[in-house]
C-alpha cells in the first residue's frame, strides 16, 4: 500500500519544546540583540543539553558526573567532533583561494570561461559544470574550491555576485544529498538495502530537474537582490581589481591556474570510487581484474587512499598553489606567510561557525529531537513518499545536518516499506524523497551554512534570503518529481 497508517502511544512532546526554545534563542540572540553568531550558536547547544531530559548514549567517564556537567561536556565533546572532521581541509580550502585570486590564477580561469561560453551563458556553464564534478566531493570542500572563480568572475563582469555563488550551490547541494560516495546516500543504501550502483544513476538523473528549478530561481534572485562583493580572505578588493586588469602575459597558464582546483577533485573522486570497490569488489569483476587481482588491488587502494584523502589531496592542492603565487609575484617563504596568513585567520572564525552549528545540531539530537519527530509522524494516514520526505525534511531544520536526517529516517522508514505489502513503486524513489528532504532549508545550525556565509561574505539575512530559499526550491521539486515519476515509472 502507498497510504499507510501507524500508531504510537507513547509521545513525548518536551523535544520539540527544546528544539522551539532553541531557535528562539539563537534568533533573538542574533537578530535582536547583535550577539556574536557563534556565541549564541553554543549558547543555545549548552541550552539544548541543559534542558535535555537525558542523553540515550554517553562517553566512558561521563556516568559518575551530573547532569549540567555532562551537558557543557558532551557540548564541547560534539564542537571538537565536528571541527575535527573540517578543520584542515577549511584551513587549507582558504589557502586555496587567496592563492588564487592574489597569484591571478582564478581570473586566468574566468577570462577563459568568458571567452568559452560568453558572458550571459558563462553561470549556467558554471551551475551545469558543477552539478557534475560534485558529485563525489563534499559539499563544503567543493564550494571552497570554486568560490575565488565566482568572485573573480563577478569583478571582471562587474555584477552577478550572487548568481555566481548560487551556481555553485544549486546543483552541489542535490548530490550531496542524493549521489553516493557522500556518506548520507551512501549510508542510504545500506540501510534500505539497494543496489549502490542503482542509487548513483537514479540520484544523477532525479537531480537534474530540481537542479535547474533552483537555478532559474537563482537568476530570479539576482535580478532582484542585490549583494556587493565584501572583504573576505585575505586578497583586498583593491588588489583582486590590479590583478583583473593585468595583461594575458602576467597571469598563470591555463593549466597551471586550474591544477589546484581539479587536481584535489579528481584525487578526492578517485579516492571515493575506489572506496567503493573496495567496500563491494564482487559488483566490480574487471576492475579488479584489470589491477591483478583482489590483492593487487588492496595495494592500488592504500595508496589512493591515502593521497585522495581530502585532507591530503587538499594540501597538495595547497602546495601547487602557493607555488604558482610564489612564481607570479616573486615571493619568498616570508612574503608568502603574509599572504595567507589573513586567509587563515579568517578560516579560524569559520571553523569556530562550523564547529558551533555542528555541535548545536548534534546537542538536539542528543536531547531527543529526532526521535520526538519520528513519533509525531506515527499515528496519521500518509503517503510513503511524501512521509519519508516530511520526516527528513523536520529532521533537518531541527538539528542541520543533511547526512543525519537521511539516517535517521532511512533507519525509521525502511521496517514500513520491507514488510507486509509490496511497494507499488520502486524504493528508489524512497531513497530520493529522504534526499531531497534532507536538503530543505538549510538555516544557521547548519555547518553549511557558515562556510557559505562567510567565504562568501553575505549576512545571515543575506543567506536565509538566497541559500536557504534555493535548497528549499531543490527539496519541493525533487518531493513533486518523486511523486509523480513514482505514478507514471513506478519501476516495480
Amino acid at each position: 500500500m502507498e497510504i499507510i497508517a501507524t500508531t504510537n502511544a507513547q509521545f513525548n512532546a518536551y523535544p520539540l519544546l527544546i528544539l522551539g526554545i532553541c531557535i528562539a534563542i539563537i534568533v533573538v540572540l542574533i537578530t535582536v540583540v547583535r550577539v556574536h553568531a557563534f556565541l549564541a550558536l553554543i549558547i543555545a547547544a549548552f541550552s539544548a543539553g541543559i534542558l535535555a531530559q537525558k542523553f540515550p548514549t554517553l562517553p566512558p567517564g561521563f556516568q559518575e558526573h551530573g547532569k549540567l556537567w555532562q551537558a557543557i561536556e558532551l557540548t564541547t565533546l560534539e564542537f571538537g567532533n565536528t571541527a575535527g572532521k573540517i578543520a584542515i581541509v577549511i584551513a587549507l580550502a582558504s589557502v586555496i583561494g587567496v592563492c588564487l585570486m592574489e597569484s591571478g590564477a582564478a581570473d586566468k580561469i574566468v577570462r577563459w570561461f568568458l571567452k568559452i561560453f560568453g558572458e550571459k551563458r558563462t553561470g549556467t556553464a558554471i551551475a551545469a559544470s558543477s552539478y557534475f564534478l560534485s558529485i563525489p566531493i563534499f559539499f563544503d570542500t567543493f564550494f571552497m574550491l570554486l568560490l575565488p572563480i565566482s568572485r573573480a568572475l563577478s569583478f571582471r563582469v562587474g555584477k552577478d555576485y550572487l548568481l555566481y555563488v548560487l551556481a555553485i550551490c544549486c546543483g552541489a547541494s542535490v548530490t550531496h544529498s542524493l549521489c553516493a560516495p557522500h556518506p548520507g546516500p551512501l549510508a542510504m543504501a545500506e540501510a534500505l538495502k539497494l543496489d549502490l550502483g542503482i542509487t548513483i544513476v537514479a540520484g544523477i538523473l532525479l537531480g537534474i530537474i530540481p537542479t535547474m528549478s533552483s537555478w532559474f530561481v537563482a537568476k530570479w534572485m539576482n535580478r532582484r537582490i542585490k549583494i556587493p562583493i565584501r572583504e573576505t580572505t585575505g586578497a583586498s578588493i583593491e588588489d583582486i581589481k590590479a590583478i583583473i586588469n593585468k595583461p594575458e602575459s602576467e597571469l598563470p597558464s591555463l593549466f597551471m591556474s586550474i591544477l589546484p582546483v581539479i587536481l584535489p577533485i579528481l584525487l578526492i573522486s578517485t579516492a571515493s570510487f575506489a572506496d567503493a570497490i573496495n567496500r563491494r569488489p564482487e559488483e566490480f569483476p574487471l576492475i579488479v581484474s584489470i589491477c591483478g587481482g583482489q590483492d593487487s588491488f588492496k595495494t592500488i587502494y592504500n595508496l589512493i587512499e591515502f593521497i585522495g584523502n581530502r585532507n591530503m589531496a587538499l594540501l597538495i592542492g595547497a602546495i601547487i598553489s602557493i607555488f604558482v603565487l610564489a612564481r607570479i609575484r616573486s615571493l619568498n617563504v616570508d612574503g608568502i606567510s603574509k599572504k595567507i596568513a589573513p586567509s587563515l585567520e579568517t578560516a579560524g572564525m569559520v571553523i569556530l561557525m562550523t564547529s558551533a552549528g555542528g555541535a548545536f545540531g548534534l546537542m538536539l539530537k542528543n536531547a531527543g529531537v529526532g526521535d520526538a519527530v519520528k513519533d509525531l509522524v506515527a499515528g496519521h494516514e500518509i503517503n510513503l513518499i511524501l512521509l519519508s520526505w516530511l520526516v527528513a525534511s523536520v529532521i533537518r531544520i531541527a538539528q542541520g545536518s543533511a547526512t543525519v536526517a537521511m539516517l535517521t529516517t532511512a533507519a525509521m522508514v525502511y521496517p514500513i516499506i520491507s514488510g507486509g505489502t509490496p511497494l507499488p513503486f520502486h524504493p528508489i524513489y524512497i531513497f530520493a524523497a529522504i534526499g531531497f528532504g534532507a536538503m530543505i532549508f538549510s538555516w544557521m545550525n547548519d555547518s553549511g551554512f557558515w562556510v557559505i556565509c562567510k567565504l562568501s561574505g553575505f549576512t545571515e539575512k543575506e543567506m536565509l534570503k538566497t541559500w536557504s530559499i534555493i535548497v528549499t526550491v531543490n527539496s519541493v521539486a525533487g518531493l513533486i518529481e518523486c511523486l509523480i515519476l513514482a505514478k507514471l515509472l513506478p519501476f516495480k
